[in-house]
């Protein structure tokens, strides 16, 4: 069974950390890359970071060191640590795998940035 269950989403303020975390089926867990794109409303969907299978990671720009892409193995999650949050993160957030565009979709989980 295909499975990608994103987790760790809530409103914050301006400045603040978040972790969203991805649990990963087995079955696609070596589809690389795997990743994290987000929504917001009226826009498209963009990648905002990705990671292939020897640890290589890509950020679009909006991120500038802000964010980090981690996989750990012992429980097939992909993390996203997100630091120093803009109101301007706000959207639905997508783990994703299998290409690029990804061919799996989690179900999305929400974060919301407002003072």
């Amino acid at each position: 069974q295909v499975q990608l269950v994103e987790s760790g989403g809530g409103v914050v303020q301006p400045g603040s950390y978040l972790r969203l975390s991805c649990a990963v089926s087995e079955s696609i867990l070596n589809l690389y890359p795997l990743g994290w794109y987000r929504q917001a409303p009226g826009k498209q969907r963009e990648l905002v970071a990705a990671i292939w299978r020897l640890g290589v990671t890509k950020y679009a720009e909006f991120v500038r060191g802000r964010f980090t892409i981690s996989r750990n193995n012992n429980n097939n999650m992909v993390i996203l640590h997100m630091y120093r949050l803009e109101p301007e993160d706000t959207a639905v957030y997508y783990c994703s795998a299998g290409g690029v565009p990804p061919h799996y979709w989690g179900q999305g989980t929400q974060v919301t940035v407002s003072s």
